[in-house]
């Protein structure tokens, strides 16, 4: 069915619905603001619930891969994405100040060859266009399924209130996973490592537009390309290490130092931590109650596809949503055919996500020494072709 179409029967059938959304989204992050503008586009009535007052600056979230940037080309939203992107054409892994191997983005067989690096909050602003404004500092407290609608129970301005709709779906994250699944099918697992994090102003300089990882037997240090002359920072943190503002800042300096990025250890004020949790839901959806983003898979963002699945899951949701709104019959086939898809996807990432993980995590000098022959052999070609391929999201089965 044309987009076109769908919008007509949309209309036709609000007629005669004016009680009950055809949509609602918990969540305006950039996978729930992504679904709200495909489904509004197609001419759906579409809610987007946000529990923050205001829209966060702060992220760990800077690539937008291939695959995604194939699907969302139709729409104009890859062209909005890369008005003011760094396109990354290749990473490089290093050692002691020497490249020990490269992962060439640039020749892979993909119709966007790169890896788009913009900070968040600017990939959701652009992912957002075209969509509803979220109703923000709204708290989803409970979600409950009829027959024909899903009741919503949501906070808001300190008064409780229920909405309705025909169908409702939860990319809130990992705080909305428990209005899906049950508490004791919720459980991430924690992997226990710490990361420091960081954005430096460094200026133009020869790597500008390449993506390393500084391998080191302290553990990995990352740095990513972003507009305007900075990159991204993520360093491998102590666990148990004094968690004051000024002593993270200390250690993610140190951490550069001792890399040789000195120039960008100097550009360091203030340092944010986080941890790693995995977690891949065997289901995606209840019914009429739908789960995408994190909420339905949450992986380590070493590696940085966590936010890409998301978009993937919505992207490919959208259409199936406006068919069953604009027919009023559930693709049920269709559907169970996506979540398959998107299941075994996550989990495709969640073990490279592990391995990554796994990667970067501090070696005696034998076991460093075994990590970088092991990089430099694995890096060259043929499988260099197979490790570019896997880091850009190329074994997602929507790829």
């Amino acid at each position: 069915m044309r987009d076109a179409d769908i919008v007509n029967r949309v209309r036709e059938r609000r007629r005669w619905e004016t009680d009950v959304r055809d949509v609602i989204i918990v969540g305006a992050g950039p996978v729930g603001a992504l679904l709200a503008a495909e489904l509004q586009r197609r001419g759906l009535d579409v809610e987007l619930l946000e529990r923050r007052e205001v829209a966060g600056l702060g992220s760990r979230a800077v690539g937008v891969h291939p695959p995604v940037l194939a699907a969302l080309e139709a729409s104009g939203t890859t062209e909005r994405l890369l008005a003011g992107a760094v396109r990354v054409g290749r990473g490089e892994a290093r050692s002691a100040g020497e490249v020990i191997g490269v992962v060439h983005f640039d020749r892979l067989a993909a119709r966007f060859p790169f890896v788009a690096m913009q900070p968040q909050h600017r990939t959701e602003a652009a992912l957002a266009v075209g969509g509803p404004a979220p109703v923000r500092g709204a708290t989803v407290r409970a979600v409950r399924s009829a027959p024909d609608r899903v009741v919503v129970r949501v906070e808001l301005a300190g008064a409780v209130a229920e909405r309705a709709a025909r169908l409702v779906v939860v990319a809130s994250g990992a705080s909305g996973r428990t209005l899906v699944f049950r508490p004791d099918r919720a459980v991430a697992r924690d992997y226990g490592d710490r990361y420091l994090m960081a954005d430096a102003d460094v200026g133009e300089r020869p790597d500008s537009n390449v993506a390393i990882v500084h391998l080191h037997r302290t553990g990995v240090l990352e740095s990513f390309p972003l507009p305007g002359g900075r990159r991204r920072f993520v360093a491998w943190d102590r666990p148990g290490a004094e968690a004051s503002g000024p002593a993270r800042a200390d250690r993610l300096r140190r951490a550069l130092d001792v890399r040789g990025e000195a120039d960008a250890a100097g550009a360091i004020s203030e340092a944010a931590s986080f941890g790693v949790r995995r977690f891949v839901a065997p289901s995606m959806r209840r019914g009429r109650v739908l789960v995408v983003g994190d909420a339905a898979h949450e992986v380590s963002p070493i590696g940085g596809q966590g936010m890409n699945l998301g978009l993937l899951d919505a992207v490919t949701l959208a259409p199936l949503l406006a068919r069953w709104i604009a027919t009023g019959r559930e693709p049920r086939s269709a559907l169970a055919r996506w979540e398959r898809r998107r299941v075994a996807s996550a989990r495709v990432a969640a073990r490279l996500a592990h391995l990554n993980t796994a990667l970067g995590r501090p070696r005696a000098l034998p076991g460093d020494a075994a990590r970088r022959a092991a990089l430099r052999l694995g890096l060259a070609p043929p499988l260099g072709e197979l490790f570019a391929h896997a880091y850009a999201m190329g074994f997602d089965r929507d790829a």
